[in-house]
Formats: C-alpha cells, sequence, structure tokens
C-alpha cells in the first residue's frame, strides 16, 4: 500500500570527504581520501528514503536560484520529489562533511541561507491535504507550521537529532507535537532507555520514543512499557556515517506504517541504515522494498525485548 507523507525540512547541496584521521594536523594543503557531492540534508534524504521504498514523500523544503540550486532541483526532478512543496529561495543551503577510516563524520551545515525564510503556510496546508503522516524535522523554518500541523488530525514524527535537553526550548515545540519521536545517543544527558521514559513523562501526545544508537544499533520504546533494542548490522563495512539516522528514521516510519509492528519496523531502519553507512554518499544510495527484504534475509539484526518501565 503506497503511504501519502509530507516531509518538511531542509535539502542542501553536500561536499562529503575522506581525512585521514581525526583531529585535523594543519597543512596548507592536502589531497582527500575521497571526494563526493551530491544532495542531502535531513528532509531531502528522508523524502528519497521514503520515495524510493514506494511511498508518495511531498516535499516542503526550500531550494535556492544559485548553481547549487540548479543541481539540487536536477537531483529532486530525478527522484520524483521536485514538486510544489519546493519553494524558491534566494540562496540554498550546502553543507561539508569530513569523514575518517573508520566512517566517524563531522559535518558542517550552512543552514542560514534558509533559516529566517518563511515558508508559505497555504503551501504546507496544501501538501499535507489526505496525508498518513506528517514528518516534520527540526529546521528553523518549519517551527511556525508546528501550530497548524498539530492541529489537523494527522499523526506527526519528528527527529530532533542531537538533542541534550529535553527541557530545552527550542525543540520543545516539536516534542510537544509529536506522536513519534527519535534522536541521536550522541548528546543525551541519560542513558537511552531511561530518555525514552522522560520523553513519555513530559510529552502526554507521544506514543512511540526511539534512539539511534550508532555501531550498537537502535531502540524503541512505546508507551505501554514495552523497549526493543535491535543490535546494528553493517554488510558492505562502515564508509560513511553521515545521514544514518535519517535513514533508521525514515524506513521504520515507512515500515511502521505498513504494519505497525515496532519490532519490524526498527529492523528494517538498523538494516537499511547499516547497509547505507557503506557507501560515501549514503543519502545518493536507497533500497527499494524489495531490496530491503533481501538485506534483512541474508543479514538478520539480533533483537532484544525489554521494558522501559522497570
Amino acid at each position: 500500500m503506497t503511504h501519502k507523507i509530507l516531509v518538511a525540512g531542509v535539502t542542501s547541496f553536500y561536499l562529503s570527504l575522506g581525512v585521514a584521521e581525526f583531529p585535523l594536523r594543519f597543512q596548507p594543503t592536502r589531497a582527500p581520501r575521497w571526494l563526493a557531492g551530491g544532495v542531502s540534508g535531513a528532509a531531502g534524504h528522508i523524502a528519497r528514503v521514503l520515495r524510493t521504498l514506494g511511498d508518495d514523500a511531498r516535499l516542503c523544503t526550500v531550494v535556492g536560484s544559485d548553481a547549487a540550486g540548479t543541481a539540487i532541483r536536477a537531483e529532486l526532478s530525478r527522484d520524483g520529489l521536485l514538486g510544489p512543496g519546493v519553494i524558491d529561495g534566494a540562496c540554498s543551503s550546502l553543507g561539508v562533511v569530513l569523514v575518517g577510516p573508520d566512517g566517524r563524520r563531522m559535518g558542517f551545515p550552512h543552514l542560514a541561507p534558509v533559516n529566517q525564510l518563511r515558508y508559505p503556510p497555504e503551501t504546507f496546508a496544501e501538501q499535507a491535504r489526505d496525508a498518513d503522516l506528517l514528518v516534520l524535522t527540526n529546521a528553523k523554518f518549519v517551527r511556525p507550521l508546528l501550530g497548524a500541523a498539530a492541529a489537523l488530525d494527522i499523526p506527526i514524527a519528528v527527529d530532533v537529532h542531537l538533542i541534550a535537553d529535553l527541557a530545552g526550548d527550542y525543540n520543545r515545540p516539536w516534542l510537544d507535537a509529536a506522536q513519534i519521536v527519535f534522536c541521536s545517543h550522541e548528546r543525551l544527558p541519560q542513558p537511552p532507555a531511561r530518555w525514552v521514559s522522560s520523553v513519555f513523562a513530559r510529552h502526554p501526545r507521544c506514543k512511540l520514543a526511539a534512539v539511534g544508537l550508532g555501531a550498537r544499533g537502535a531502540l524503541a520504546g512505546t508507551r505501554d512499557g514495552r523497549l526493543v533494542t535491535v543490535e546494528a548490522v553493517a554488510p558492505r563495512g562502515v564508509v560513511n556515517t553521515s545521514g544514518a539516522g535519517d535513514a533508521l528514521f525514515a524506513t521504520f516510519l515507512h515500515v511502521w506504517l505498513e504494519t505497525g509492528d515496532v519490532v519490524r519496523s526498527l529492523r528494517a531502519g538498523v538494516s537499511h541504515a547499516g547497509w547505507k553507512v557503506g557507501h560515501r554518499t549514503p543519502a545518493s544510495v536507497s533500497l527499494t522494498g524489495a531490496g530491503l527484504a533481501e538485506l534483512q534475509a541474508s543479514h538478520p539484526p539480533r533483537v532484544v525485548a525489554g521494558r522501559w518501565d522497570t
């Protein structure tokens, strides 16, 4: 079944380059281990994953009229994502990712060109019509849309990425609005399972909270106390971990809408993310539904069931 999913947030042109080590030693010039360019950004990557898996992904984003914007629009058009939700800006958002030999990444997102832009609420409302799910990334220009989004009778999913404080002002509107909340473990102030408990205690609309654990996989908890942990797989090795969280999030949502099964959804998300990190530019490659099923059959991740309320 094809689901209609609105994805709102940043789409950027990124340069990804392999470095010899972290921290970098200063040199006036140095050839990278490798260098590649392409379209990424949380919303662009999530929409691409969903579209490849077979969903009707409607992308609400901002693309500049500059050279980077020309490249972004060309890729979005190729992937079937260049629709009426892609609006014009003066300049595009850009980024650079440095990637170490072990796949660790250091990102430099340049979002200033789109941060202050007002996304038209009427365009958002039109793209949200008949949607099965709203995926609202925590881009600044999405924030003013949250009130109208929460008033719609449509589930909301958010990824608050490198969150460090549930009481922080910036992410609170997204957390208050969402039924599904994802984040990274990298800056959490408490163990992931306890963070899941804290999300449910603070945000009564939330029904499911999940944490990407990097090389340890991911975990997800439901409001009834269930906790599922899925261990990581990396069938092609680890080349670049950029965008792994986006792949986990998007793939989970696709399977969740199909099945409502937390275990199947998290297994699929972990598998897809583990496959993507074996590529130099993970955002540029995605599996179809059939490809994902084959991957999970050949490299099944280990699942551990538990409780977050004990």
